[in-house]
């Protein structure tokens, strides 16, 4: 079975324009249904998976009968998701297992989540090969938050899961707990704050168990001290540097480790005595002095004497939901720091009230900008466009996507140097034709798309593109496209387009 990047590159040209009519936003009702019945796959796979559908077409791809034109459906992030939860009882695996994979989102964006009674359904009704822990990423916060405690035992099974995270009282009913399975997987939970445990099972070969033991879970003296003396890689200091249940002499004696990058790991710990502090805030190696710097004992005036330097080309994404919210007075303490990186922590919580976003908008740094705007639903249109201005990571384009992204003005940046810059003249309703049809000529590819596009492009122009190999599937679904053109590219025979538009 091809997959959907192998049914794309099969398309020809005249399937590749109905697939941009199929994407039209403009396209009349009943061209999208001709499409849905008698178009080829590959249009099929566009109309159903990439575009929010009206409600007609919505009740035709759920109930059309070729399995892959489901699965499609079942994979969109644009519908709602109560729209593709009614696949949940498909009679066909692969649409099943379509459903339960999160549809495609851009990097650093979460999909909408399913409704929590069809999550909770899948849980007890799907085969694991199915679910394969993709599930979890359409859960909604609440029912996340509510898994260790969750009336249903599939859930709080999952739940588990959180263990290192969980009070006390929550691990105690859940290894007493009624369901067999919960008390199974509470019971390999506890197990690994078992030093004993731990020690008999830890492996005797570098390998990942042996890794995330040695990282994160209780470790008897024994293991710590062949770990010192006889490492199977110089790595595993670096790697019990930060476990929570390390000695506090053995604290202190990787705090004047060679290696900086276990200084580094130890100056993260949040059990450090005065005395490792004090070392490690004058260490010789810059990034041990930042990772101390942050430390939560340190008052702002201690921390304002580390020689420290926040690197200027850091990685700024949007963040997912936290489990819990954070403490009002912990974010306020974190927004008013002199630290940068403590700003940037305030910065990513989407909670963060009025005062403290007006005021962290016009911070001086980069990454506090760029956070504030990735993260919070009401940042600032302003905020937004300089962010993506001054940001170049590889999720920038996720700034386009929030709320208060602005359009007006934006095809002043038409000869930008920067071509993603160039490429916001799509979003400009306002932009001259010259200037959009100019764009389509632009010498990067995404350029051209972007603006092909564009319903201001002359008609003459959009003709042309009917017929270019590379963009006619960008040009069919330009919304200024005449409705009876794409009623001529539907009953087309596959040939080269002659049409004169308006």
């Amino acid at each position: 079975m091809p997959t959907p990047g192998q049914i794309w590159e099969a398309a020809d040209l005249p399937e590749r324009r109905l697939a941009g009519v199929a994407l039209n936003p403009a396209t009349p009702q009943d061209l999208l249904l001709r499409l849905l019945t008698d178009g080829p796959e590959a249009v099929r796979m566009v109309l159903c998976r990439d575009r929010i559908l009206p409600d007609a077409v919505v009740e035709a791809a759920l109930t059309h009968p070729d399995t892959r034109t489901r699965s499609f459906f079942a994979r969109n992030p644009h519908v709602d998701p109560a729209q593709r939860a009614r696949l949940v009882d498909d009679p066909e695996w692969f649409v099943r297992a379509h459903l339960a994979e999160a549809p495609r989102v851009p990097d650093g964006s979460r999909p909408r989540p399913l409704p929590d009674e069809t999550a909770v359904y899948m849980l007890n009704t799907y085969e694991n090969d199915i679910l394969q822990g993709t599930i979890y990423q359409q859960l909604s916060a609440g029912l996340r938050r509510s898994m260790p405690t969750h009336p249903d035992p599939k859930v709080r099974a999952l739940g588990v899961g959180m263990w290192s995270d969980l009070p006390a009282a929550t691990r105690a009913a859940l290894l007493a707990d009624s369901d067999e399975e919960v008390r199974d997987r509470a019971e390999r939970h506890a197990r690994l704050e078992d030093p004993a445990w731990v020690e008999r099972e830890l492996p005797d070969r570098p390998c990942h168990a042996r890794w995330d033991l040695l990282m994160h879970r209780a470790l008897s003296r024994a293991v710590v001290d062949g770990v010192l003396t006889a490492p199977l890689s110089e790595r595993e200091r670096h790697a019990i540097a930060g476990n929570p249940s390390l000695p506090a002499d053995v604290v202190v004696l990787l705090a004047a480790d060679p290696d900086p990058e276990v200084r580094e790991a130890i100056a993260r710990r949040p059990d450090l005595a005065p005395a490792e502090l004090r070392a490690l805030a004058g260490d010789p190696d810059p990034a041990v002095r930042l990772a101390v710097s942050v430390h939560p004992v340190l008052s702002e005036e201690e921390r304002a004497r580390i020689d420290y330097q926040v690197p200027k080309n850091g990685y700024f994404p949007p963040y997912p939901e936290p489990y819990t919210p954070r403490d009002p007075e912990d974010l306020r303490r974190y927004a008013d720091s002199g630290h940068p990186l403590l700003r940037q922590r305030a910065a990513r919580d989407p909670s963060l009230p009025p005062d403290l976003l007006e005021r962290l908008a016009a911070d001086e740094d980069l990454g506090v900008r760029v956070l504030l705007a990735q993260n919070h639903p009401d940042a600032p249109a302003a905020l937004l466009l300089r962010s993506f201005l001054d940001y170049d990571g590889g999720d920038r384009a996720h700034l386009t996507t929030r709320p208060n992204f602005p359009t007006a003005g934006l095809a002043a940046f038409a000869d930008h140097d920067d071509p993603e810059v160039r490429a916001l003249t799509a979003r400009d309703p306002h932009a001259a034709p010259a200037t959009v049809a100019r764009l389509t000529r632009d010498p990067d590819p995404a350029v051209r798309a972007a603006l092909a596009r564009h319903p201001n492009l002359p008609q003459e122009r959009l003709a042309e593109l009917l017929d270019d190999d590379e963009l006619a599937h960008a040009a069919a679904a330009n919304p200024a496209l005449d409705p009876e053109v794409m009623h001529q590219l539907v009953a087309g025979a596959g040939r080269r387009l002659d049409l004169k538009l308006d």
